[in-house]
């Protein structure tokens, strides 16, 4: 154990320390809070009888409960206030409590100041949990003790005594966790930056800040890993970069990054000059151009750490994330595909325009703000019947019949009330040879705690059909 985890974990004791949330990570750090002296509160917004599992174990640590209407009340009286990333920052109670002298904090900050090891930290509207897992599987590959965490994986803090100063920690933020962020990686990753969660940040300029966070709060000696191709990376994020900058593309070979030669089919690595053959886009085992630029990222970010022959590995071995347009099962010749994760419609996009052949797309959600005008031409060109749920099922249809390029004898919408009867109505409409894809582009909230529950309830669908 570090002395710096050494001393944070002894200051504990007789500290006055609340909870916001329940989540993944909250469950752990209050248990190590207790052993370790703390005088903890849960605030939730649930009551007492509404709690599952989640609350299996804390009961009977003899914690006190702030809960209901009363989660927030107070909160300047406790030394430390820790929040889940659920937990808007900028809410009005939160800022009042740090008004009054409350430290508010959250598991992620409290780890970057006292993690021995580099830090590998990635966000992106898209693509980060792919290429935060890519870069972990390669480091593996390559030798390294790594440590995913942030937004995948566990927790990190409770774990920080364990972690050796020559390990790697890999660490996925969003940009709700990254609102009050002041610290950054030893190596910076912004796969690309477009609207996202506009029903939650005030806008979408503070939801850029958000992620700049990264980047501000940089040392000198930093490396940056940034998108040529997407324009606030390139004009905003770029010029605030204070160590090494280093570029992903696809439409040009930077003078130091990744890049993928479309007419070619490989992709290499500029090294000031020196440029490497790293692979051919054949060996991408993944499907979709968006995983390539997961892949150049991933190359960026592990270059002067990891080997060709590591990259290489993963990318003929590696075979996808869950919930990220993952093969489910194949019934009567048809194959269901659950690309839950795709909560905006640019992952929709991004997983149709992978596709060569029509598919049967199940898509809507909960409403977070978003334009879906650019989702109705591809869903008319990659989509042959249409079946839509929840708050966007209207928005979606919408999006559809209003592009230029729709055809109503070419495609069949459908609506259903729920994902057991839009799974059903799939299977129903399906012949031999279809794709059912699961893809909503939108969140899951309306009816899903998040999107792997969502993704949970598809597959078991599925699987008893």
């Amino acid at each position: 154990m570090s002395n710096e985890a050494k001393e944070y974990y002894e200051q504990l004791k007789g500290k006055k320390v609340a909870f916001l949330g329940i989540g993944v990570s909250h469950k752990q750090l209050i248990h190590k809070f207790v052993a370790c002296g703390a005088e903890v509160t849960l605030c939730d917004m649930r009551e007492m009888d509404e709690f599952d599992e989640d609350i299996d174990g804390i009961r009977e640590l003899g914690i006190a409960f702030q809960l209901g209407k009363h989660q927030f009340e107070h909160l300047e009286r406790f030394d430390m206030v820790f929040r889940t990333p659920g937990i808007y920052y900028n809410r009005p109670e939160i800022q009042e409590a740090i008004a009054a002298g409350a430290n508010v904090t959250s598991e992620m900050e409290e780890f970057f100041k006292l993690c021995p090891c580099k830090i590998i930290a990635i966000t992106g509207a898209d693509g980060k949990t792919t290429t935060t897992t890519l870069i972990s599987e390669i480091l593996t590959k390559q030798g390294y003790t790594v440590h995913k965490g942030g937004n995948i994986g566990r927790a990190l803090l409770p774990i920080v005594d364990e972690i050796g100063a020559e390990d790697i920690a890999v660490v996925e933020l969003s940009s709700f966790q990254l609102l009050s962020m002041k610290q950054a990686g030893d190596i910076t990753v912004v796969t690309n930056v477009q609207p996202n969660h506009l029903n939650v940040h005030k806008d979408y300029q503070e939801y850029k800040d958000a992620k700049k966070n990264l980047i501000i709060y940089q040392k000198e000696n930093s490396k940056t890993i940034l998108n040529w191709d997407n324009e606030v990376t390139r004009e905003e994020y770029a010029p605030a970069v204070k160590g090494q900058l280093v570029w992903f593309s696809k439409t040009k070979m930077p003078a130091i990054g990744s890049f993928w030669d479309m007419q070619s089919g490989k992709i290499y690595y500029n090294d000031n000059g020196e440029v490497h053959e790293i692979m051919n886009r054949a060996d991408i085992r993944l499907i979709g151009d968006h995983n390539v630029e997961n892949y150049l990222t991933a190359i960026a970010a592990t270059w002067g750490l990891a080997e060709r022959e590591s990259v290489l590995a993963v990318a003929q071995s590696f075979g996808g994330v869950e919930h990220r347009m993952e093969f489910v099962r194949e019934v009567a010749g048809v194959q269901y595909y659950n690309d839950s994760i795709a909560s905006s419609p640019d992952r929709t996009i991004a997983g149709l325009k992978a596709r060569e052949e029509k598919v049967i797309l199940l898509a809507g959600g909960k409403n977070k703000g978003l334009v879906y005008d650019s989702l109705g031409p591809v869903i008319n060109e990659k989509v042959k019947i249409l079946i839509v749920m929840g708050e966007t099922a209207d928005v979606i249809e919408e999006s559809v019949k209003k592009a230029a390029n729709y055809d109503s004898e070419a495609i069949t919408i459908l609506h259903a009330q729920d994902m057991e009867q839009a799974v059903q109505l799939a299977a129903a409409h399906a012949r031999a040879g279809d794709i059912v894809s699961l893809s909503p582009a939108s969140t899951s909230f309306d009816k899903y705690k998040n999107f792997e529950k969502r993704g949970q309830h598809y597959e078991k669908v599925v699987n008893i059909l």
